[in-house]
């Protein structure tokens, strides 16, 4: 058995810790017993529906159409083997993801350059729960508006969509090359959406005629400061501190998976449903074109490409997930129910079980938020991209609602609003519950708190439990752009997934128990994931980088 690092690294609580030689338990032998052992994945599923698929997924398929769907399939299923790998390390080793990535070579001061990536990467990431709960803010806000005013703002289009069909009015008129190119079904489809624009710009009057002159004239439609959605961002995060204070595991897992259950069932059946209809509807020749691996059409298929790559990061097992999902694997018991690592077969026996366990719970997952993610995507592609609507700021929701419109007409609104409060609302309760438990971690990781004082633990991570949810809502009150935090988040995860992916690698090969060794399959298997992650991660990073250079020199 080789072993590069002492047996001393890791930063479990004593309740939690299999060093303590308590708790273990023999894994379960049948399928239902197997069955009810599954939870942590589900977790991490609640914790991805909200910000990766109904937000950014969408938002990827209404700007690129169909052609980026085998990007958007790639993602969910690259990432497997490495959160496969970080949980196997996990449950037979007793130590975190924290602890385990810190011990890659490379140190700079107290923690080594992986953990420092990770500590900006979170900053970002509370950006994006940010415009999360903002999200469930603007869903509240308009199922239950309280003084109207987000209500009332959101009935001008926004200076995107104005832009978009004066662009599309000129091009029509002068016979523009870009509406040349599209087929007479396609510019029928999208006719829709410019008849949607100016049916909406009329009712509205005098607004109407001022918006689009604003914009023909060069200006620019700002949206109002509004109470509405803050004040219902407020009280979510309220709530979630006194659901996150006292909860545990349990509490957590059940209540997300009944909230993403809910959701991603309406969402698949609204997409067969549009599927069953000829106008929005998706022929075999549209699905073909997904999968021919090829950039989006038109002008610029670079702004739909660094979407989808931001897309990439937080879709299936984002970075912050792949990071999690240990740490739920060792609330759930798994670790603790292994026991301590030694030489014997009856723990290497146990330990086979459990990590049958894992793998179940791991593919459970990705099929439950691989089907989310394509009808998401799919959704997008279906009804936003054909209307030319793009899902931001403070019509986010809203945008998004409206690709239930074909199929549930009247109820589209409220039952997306009811939809959309349950899966943002579980992915900002699962995120918030898990950086809180790697807040802790990271506390210990850097020295700040003892390794193995259960107070600490406790007292740290009720404290985080309390901050965290607050901090995401004082960014929102900040007037940060929900989609774009999201997009950020996503930018910044999609740079450390080579990264996560290299400390897999390395206890692989460094730190791995030979006798629960994967076969030379995995290890293909396990570089073609690091492979994917790298071209993304690095693309993605330098795609960022070139929108902000342009923006500073413009």
């Amino acid at each position: 058995m080789t072993s590069a690092t002492p047996d001393d690294l890791d930063t479990l609580p004593p309740e939690l810790d299999p060093a303590t030689g308590t708790g273990t338990l023999e894994p379960p032998r049948t399928w239902w017993g197997t069955l009810l052992m599954l939870g942590p994945g589900l977790v991490i599923a609640g914790s991805i529906v909200g910000s990766g698929e109904l937000i950014a997924t969408t938002k990827t398929g209404a700007q690129a159409g169909i052609s980026l769907l085998w990007l958007i399939v790639i993602g969910c299923l690259i990432k497997v083997f490495v959160q496969i790998e970080l949980g196997r390390h996990t449950i037979t080793h007793g130590e975190t993801t924290l602890s385990a990535l810190n011990q890659v070579p490379g140190r700079i001061g107290p923690v080594n350059w992986v953990v420092w990536f990770w500590l900006a990467m979170m900053a970002a990431s509370l950006a994006q729960l940010g415009g999360i709960v903002g999200g469930v803010g603007q869903s509240l806000a308009l199922v239950c508006p309280l003084t109207g005013d987000y209500k009332n703002a959101i009935v001008v289009p926004s200076h995107t969509e104005v832009t978009w069909l004066i662009q599309w009015q000129d091009d029509r008129a002068n016979g523009g090359e870009e509406f040349q190119q599209l087929t007479a079904e396609r510019q029928q489809r999208v006719q829709i959406g410019v008849d949607r624009l100016e049916e909406q710009l009329r009712r509205l009057g005098d607004r109407g005629t001022q918006a689009i002159e604003t914009v023909r004239n060069g200006g620019t439609l700002n949206d109002p400061w509004t109470w509405d959605d803050r004040y219902w961002a407020l009280a979510i995060g309220v709530f979630t501190v006194l659901l996150l204070y006292n909860g545990r595991y349990g509490v957590i897992q059940n209540i997300s998976t009944a909230l993403v259950v809910l959701f991603t069932f309406i969402t698949i059946g609204n997409v067969i449903a549009l599927q069953s209809t000829q106008q929005w509807s998706l022929s075999a020749a549209d699905f073909m074109r997904g999968f021919a691996f090829r950039l989006p059409p038109g002008k610029d298929p670079w702004t739909p490409l660094t979407t989808a790559l931001a897309t990439f990061g937080i879709i299936g097992v984002g970075a912050t997930e792949l990071i999690t999902y240990p740490y739920w694997c060792i609330e759930k018991g798994y670790a603790r129910f292994t026991g301590q690592r030694n030489d014997s077969d009856v723990w290497a026996d146990r330990a086979r079980g459990w990590l049958r366990v894992m793998h179940y719970d791991v593919f459970l997952s990705m099929i439950v938020y691989t089907i989310a993610t394509i009808a998401f995507f799919l959704m997008g592609v279906a009804v936003l991209y054909r209307e030319g609507r793009d899902p931001e700021g403070m019509r986010m929701v809203s945008t998004l609602a409206s690709a239930y419109a074909p199929v549930f007409g009247a109820y589209a609104e409220v039952l997306f609003l009811l939809g959309a409060v349950a899966v943002l609302y579980s992915t900002f309760l699962v995120a918030n519950a898990g950086h809180a438990r790697m807040f802790t971690d990271a506390a210990k990781v850097f020295g700040i708190l003892p390794k193995h004082d259960q107070k600490a633990h406790d007292r740290t991570l009720s404290g985080l439990c309390i901050f965290l949810p607050m901090l995401c809502v004082v960014s929102h009150w900040s007037g940060v752009n929900p989609v774009k935090a999201v997009l950020l988040a996503g930018m910044m995860q999609a740079a450390m997934l080579p990264m996560i992916a290299i400390g897999a690698m390395y206890h692989r090969k460094y730190t791995s128990d030979p006798r629960l060794a994967p076969g030379r399959w995995w290890d293909v298997l396990l570089m073609l994931s690091f492979l994917g992650l790298l071209v993304a991660g690095v693309w993605g990073a330098w795609g960022k980088i070139v929108e902000i250079s342009n923006m500073l020199m413009g």
